[in-house]
Order: structure tokens, then C-alpha cells, then sequence
């Protein structure tokens, strides 16, 4: 219940228990040259950040791990091109992004309708250990915008910082905190009625 029901209920709280997300971007020229200790260390720096944002477009957690995977390979293949620009995030974002679209329109494309997963059915989200933890995280996925539930995964899930969040989404920190603060209200209004608070 510590992940989001600390988030939820006392609202200005903010957490110590992550560690600041410091990317080198030298990373990348390390892995464009084959160096698999680098590709080890930066997956294992940024997994939970991917899985996070990946999570809030897809809302379903194989669909999400098949699209982190994809990620991972891409970022690797790609790891070549990456200009540094001071932003390591905003890239991955942005390939994370764009596969999880791909994914979508691949869905919507064989299914002819797109629809959420019964997300009761899949209790199987890999960081999320706490049940209560997991119906507040359902909630957020089924009641929040895509904005909204993106902004809070990366505060809740990878520890971000709003201005980070604000960096890596391109997005002003006032917008940030705006759908952060917006996304809470609704969270914490539909947990209320449904009585899990």
C-alpha cells in the first residue's frame, strides 16, 4: 500500500526512497561499440522508468513487457545514433513512445476494437508487490487520461521528480503538476466512493 496510497492520501509528501535517476550519456557510445556491461547497467538503471511509462499508454502488463523488451533492443541497435543532448530520458521516451503506438495500432488493427484488459484478471504487474497497491494502480489505469496516468507511474513508480518529468516529457512543470495534482483528486475521489481508503 506504500507505493500510491501514500501519494493518494497525505498529498504533499514527497518520497526518499528512490534514488535520482543520473544517466552519463557516454552510456550510449559504450553500447553502440558492443559493450554489454554498459547496455546491463543502463537497463538495470532505467527498467522500472520504461516499464512505468510504457505501463500508462498500454495499460496492460504483457503487452507492456513485450514493448519494454522492444525497447531495449531498439535502444541497443540505436545506441549509435543518440546525439547527447542532455535529456538520455526524453529518447528513450520517445522510442518507448512510439512502439507502444505501434503496438496499439497492431492491436486495434487484428482486433478491430481496442479495449482495456480486465485489468481484475491481471494481477501480475512486476513491481507493484502490495494488493492494495494493485487496486489503486488498476484504478489509476482505468479512471485517468493517459497524461495524467503517465505523470503519476513516473512519480510513483521510478521516483521522478515533477521537474524531471517535466524534462523528459517536454511538457512545462506547471502543466506537470497541474495533471499530477488534477489525476490525485480523481484518484483519491474514486477510491473514497469505492471505499479502498
Amino acid at each position: 500500500m506504500n507505493l500510491f496510497l501514500n501519494m493518494v492520501v497525505p498529498e504533499n509528501i514527497e518520497s526518499d526512497k528512490y534514488q535520482k535517476l543520473i544517466i552519463d550519456e557516454a552510456i550510449f557510445s559504450r553500447i553502440a561499440a558492443a559493450d554489454m556491461a554498459a547496455f546491463e547497467e543502463f537497463y538495470r538503471l532505467t527498467e522500472r522508468t520504461v516499464y512505468a511509462f510504457v505501463l500508462s499508454t498500454l495499460k496492460n502488463h504483457d503487452d507492456a513487457l513485450d514493448v519494454v523488451q522492444d525497447t531495449y533492443l531498439k535502444i541497443r541497435a540505436a545506441a549509435h545514433l543518440y546525439q547527447p543532448m542532455g535529456k538520455p530520458m526524453a529518447w528513450v521516451f520517445t522510442i518507448a513512445r512510439n512502439l507502444s503506438i505501434s503496438k496499439l495500432r497492431f492491436k486495434q488493427k487484428n482486433d478491430n476494437s481496442i479495449e482495456v484488459t480486465d485489468l481484475e484478471n491481471d494481477m501480475n504487474f512486476s513491481y507493484i508487490t502490495d494488493n492494495e497497491d494493485r487496486l489503486v494502480l488498476q484504478a489509476a489505469l482505468k479512471i485517468l487520461s493517459d497524461e495524467e496516468t503517465e505523470i503519476i507511474l513516473l512519480h510513483a513508480i521510478s521516483g521522478f521528480t515533477h521537474r524531471e518529468i517535466a524534462s523528459n516529457l517536454d511538457m512545462k512543470l506547471s502543466t506537470v503538476l497541474s495533471k499530477y495534482h488534477r489525476g490525485l483528486k480523481k484518484l483519491k475521489k474514486y477510491l473514497t466512493e469505492q471505499e479502498v481508503l
